[in-house]
């Protein structure tokens, strides 16, 4: 989860799916077809015409102003006179990444901003940068303020000089017509001031039928750029996508997975479900919360409630549920695992029963005779050397399968064994346990022979020990 702190998808689904209004600063002055019909095509417009516009929105007394339209190429001799109009403090030039962000005319002062946007697969604009690191007219690499930060800031918003990108928040077509002027009536001063005053102007062709001047928006359809443009200088004047930290993703995502696990069930399907809504609400209110990463950790939880419940049924097969030791079937498995390295690894069998279980059951209950079995695998447990392993081998019967004993070690150990496990009893009960040993040897030829072996080794030690009882 934490190695994706970012979901992009899940952010473009919630800016289709949630679309933003329009900072209520914007107004866009549109290249129409109804200019193209009165005017040609902008290429071979007079820059006076131009002027005319910048004249009648400053007369309108707009905050700043966007010229997205590129007016590189040789200049009249009529244009010298338009050097103050565009050395404007508030005017902002759109320049061509080629350009390095140079102004289109010498002696032109107004700010300038490279018309480019972030485009993903299929040529989606998603993002915009504040600034972009561009080759200049010299071969040197130097940050260029991009068109639609340069606007914001020129328009007083709080735009930072990094290259981090911001995304482009979707903004429905007919909303930005609702705010869009034609280009014809503003050169003709037909516009009322008063929708004008304060405003943040952008001018740009959004005719159609331009090739190379349209692109594919996230719902498929095409936009003129200036529309992406516009929406772009909008998301940058609103307040800005707050995106959640890496350690409080670290801090939810570590929450959710417990509170999974604790509450079981499908509650962590309810939990990932709540971490997409929680992603819903936090766009809602400008903060990014990475819910898809959030899903993931609810599901991570999901994932351990099942794998302990798939060991709990793999041990139920292999685990004796009284005792806790491994069953008659895990002894099996453990031996014939063993067996093949017997000849480099020796092992040995070591079986245990108990004279007086049916006793304790009958005189003092079955329960009694439980706790006395535990107490037995208890002290078998702590007995054991690493890499032995416990089993209960019948109702009264367990198996320790000694790893690397040979005959020699043998007797010493079961003679540890025998002494630790003299002193069992129950209220005034004492139970003597059995126990008998067998290593592999080369007389020895299957698993079935050394358990015989240890068999016969049990059943000689309680004969032994009720000759000496008769004798008593």
């Amino acid at each position: 989860m934490l190695a994706i702190p970012v979901n992009p998808r899940l952010e473009n689904t919630l800016n289709q799916a949630l679309p933003s209004r329009p900072d209520p600063a914007l107004v866009v002055v549109g290249i129409d077809d109804a200019s193209l019909r009165d005017y040609g095509r902008p290429d071979i417009w007079p820059r006076e015409l131009y002027a005319q516009v910048l004249r009648t929105l400053n007369s309108a007394g707009v905050r700043a102003v966007g010229l997205d339209v590129l007016l590189s190429g040789v200049s009249s001799p009529a244009d010298a006179a338009l050097t103050p109009l565009f050395s404007a403090p508030n005017l902002v030039l759109a320049t061509s990444p080629g350009e390095g962000g140079e102004a289109p005319q010498p002696g032109w002062r107004s700010p300038t901003g490279v018309s480019v946007l972030n485009r993903s697969a299929g040529g989606v604009a998603r993002s915009v940068q504040p600034f972009y690191a561009l080759e200049g007219p010299g071969g040197d690499r130097r940050l260029v303020p991009s068109f639609a930060a340069q606007l914001a800031r020129v328009a007083g918003a709080d735009v930072p000089a990094d290259t981090v990108p911001r995304l482009l928040r979707y903004v429905p077509q007919d909303e930005l017509d609702a705010v869009t002027r034609s280009f014809r009536d503003v050169v003709n001063g037909n516009v009322r001031f008063a929708e004008l005053q304060g405003k943040v102007v952008l001018i740009g062709l959004t005719a159609g039928g331009f090739s190379g001047l349209t692109s594919p928006d996230i719902d498929g359809l095409m936009v003129a750029g200036t529309y992406l443009q516009a929406r772009a200088v909008s998301s940058l004047l609103s307040p800005p996508l707050v995106r959640a930290p890496l350690w409080l993703m670290a801090v939810l995502g570590g929450l959710l997975a417990a509170a999974t696990v604790w509450l079981r069930g499908l509650w962590g399907f309810g939990a990932a479900a709540l971490a997409l809504l929680l992603a819903v609400l936090g766009w809602l209110v400008n903060f990014l919360l990475p819910g898809v990463s959030l899903s993931l950790a609810a599901l991570v939880g999901v994932g351990l409630v099942a794998l302990e419940r798939w060991w709990q049924l793999r041990s139920l097969g292999t685990q004796d549920v009284l005792t806790g030791v491994g069953n008659r079937l895990a002894f099996t498995r453990a031996v014939e695992h063993r067996w093949h390295s017997r000849q480099e690894r020796p092992m040995s069998l070591m079986l245990i029963d108990l004279d007086g279980l049916r006793q304790v059951n009958k005189q003092y209950g079955h329960l009694a005779g439980d706790a006395l079995l535990r107490d037995l695998a208890g002290r078998l447990q702590k007995l054991r050397r690493r890499g032995d392993v416990v089993f209960r081998w019948g109702p009264d019967e367990f198996a320790v399968l000694l790893d690397q004993v040979g005959p020699q070690e043998l007797p010493a150990l079961t003679e540890h064994f025998q002494r630790n496990l003299g002193d069992l009893r129950v209220h005034d009960l004492r139970v003597r346990a059995n126990i008998g040993a067998a290593s592999t040897s080369d007389d020895i030829l299957t698993p079935g022979e050394l358990i015989e072996a240890a068999s016969r080794s049990r059943y000689r030690m309680k004969y032994r020990r009720g000759q000496t009882g008769a004798r008593d």
